[in-house]
């Protein structure tokens, strides 16, 4: 019921969405200054808010045409490398001779797209060959593609390490530092070609059971029976993946903005302020963040719940009891891996201690190979978007890369 009521709303407000596209639309033309003039700043920052009061539920683009290698402008060209239902390797591919260090950016899965890392896409581009997981909106995928769980997913981070081939740097953000870090322990165990050079992990929840946050208490809050119970829905009949049980974007989106909803307010507040006044670069700013916020992701629901109960609640990867296709993971198994976690000293998402723990578990990797960085002064986000990660965080990470290609 949960889906069926959420885009019965959404129908119903469309009518009303449209009269306001409608009527910002006959404000252009030869008499938009006098009309608007007319109708008032005011009425027409009121049509664009209710304009914009809405979900989208497809992938933004990345934004990312072209790239300053060395002195020279390069065209940029997004390639599916490899796809499955569930996700593409998508590659970032550049017009130019040089060979650079491949990179495989892991993207979480956790109600929004990739692009989220969008910012990080640019600032990894000049000086590397770039991949990243794009995942796709689990709505879309038939229940004929069958499940989509923890398992799946390290299943295919090593499948699109194997497709790129030997001698890739991993670079997870958040949520899949866990899958990542399995990856490798399951890929060293087994001596695997495909094995990473380095793998870095920025703010992701490797051991939740040190300084836990909202979100982590939240999660041990009720049996993971509540969750599947009051989180979990079934696509609408009208979409490819009817039936499929999924924990919906919207939902994990109200979540995320329930724990700053004064800002998220605020920050409306401001925008509709901006309009009024005519600001325009303030406004577009704002109004480029939302529509990145507001463009969800439905998760497959066993993915959801596995995550759930597997990291948040038991806490299996720190208490060496993680199973992976029915065999247990182990970190020690990774020796030849560079390992560089990043922390963020304002995270309210992923606390300080809870990344750079994935040390511990890899306790056979020789100090040389073992780097950290606490960033001060940056909440989660600012560990791999903004000025801070540009300037400060990825000079690190690019030394560890080069580091390991030797």
């Amino acid at each position: 019921m949960l889906y069926s009521v959420y885009q019965t709303s959404d129908d119903l407000m469309m009518p009303l969405r449209l009269f306001a596209d409608a009527t910002l639309n006959m404000l252009q033309g030869p008499w938009e200054n006098l009309t608007r003039q007319l109708i008032g700043r005011h009425a027409i920052a009121t049509l664009e808010m209710i304009s914009r009061f809405r979900l989208t539920h497809h992938r933004p683009s990345y934004e990312v045409d072209s790239v300053t290698v060395g002195n020279a402008e390069v065209a940029v060209t997004e390639e599916a490398a490899f796809a499955t239902p569930f996700g593409t390797l998508l590659h970032f591919k550049k017009d130019i001779e040089q060979v650079q260090p491949r990179v495989l950016l892991v993207a979480p899965m956790s109600g929004h797209f990739a692009t989220l890392l969008r910012h990080t896409v640019k600032v990894l581009l000049p000086e590397h060959d770039v991949y990243i997981t794009d995942w796709h909106n689990a709505r879309d995928a038939s229940l004929a593609d069958g499940r989509f769980g923890f398992d799946e997913y390290v299943e295919h981070l090593i499948l699109f390490l194997e497709k790129i081939g030997p001698g890739v740097h991993i670079v997870a953000v958040c949520q899949p530092c866990v899958q990542s870090l399995v990856a490798a322990a399951v890929m060293a165990e087994e001596d695997h070609p495909a094995l990473p050079r380095s793998m870095t992990l920025m703010a992701g929840p490797i051991d939740t059971r040190i300084a836990p946050t909202k979100v982590n208490d939240l999660a041990k809050t009720k049996p993971i029976e509540w969750f599947e119970k009051n989180l979990i829905s079934r696509v609408p009949w009208r979409y490819k993946g009817a039936g499929r049980r999924v924990y919906p974007g919207f939902v994990q989106l109200m979540a995320f903005m329930s724990m700053n909803m004064d800002r998220h307010v605020r920050a409306h507040q401001d925008l509709y302020n901006h309009l009024v006044a005519g600001d325009i670069d303030k406004a577009s700013a704002a109004k480029m963040f939302y529509d990145e916020y507001f463009a969800v992701l439905d998760l497959p629901a066993e993915f959801y719940l596995e995550t759930v109960q597997m990291i948040f609640q038991n806490h299996l990867l720190p208490r060496g009891e993680l199973m992976w296709r029915n065999r247990r993971v182990n970190p020690a198994s990774i020796r030849k891996t560079t390992l560089f976690t990043v922390e963020g000293e304002r995270d309210d998402i992923c606390a300080v201690g809870q990344t750079v723990a994935a040390h511990d578990l890899c306790k056979n990797l020789r100090p040389y190979r073992k780097r950290h960085h606490m960033q001060p002064g940056v909440g989660h986000y600012g560990v791999f978007s903004g000025r801070k990660w540009e300037t400060q965080i990825y000079p690190l990470l690019r030394n560890v890369v080069l580091s390991s290609e030797v």
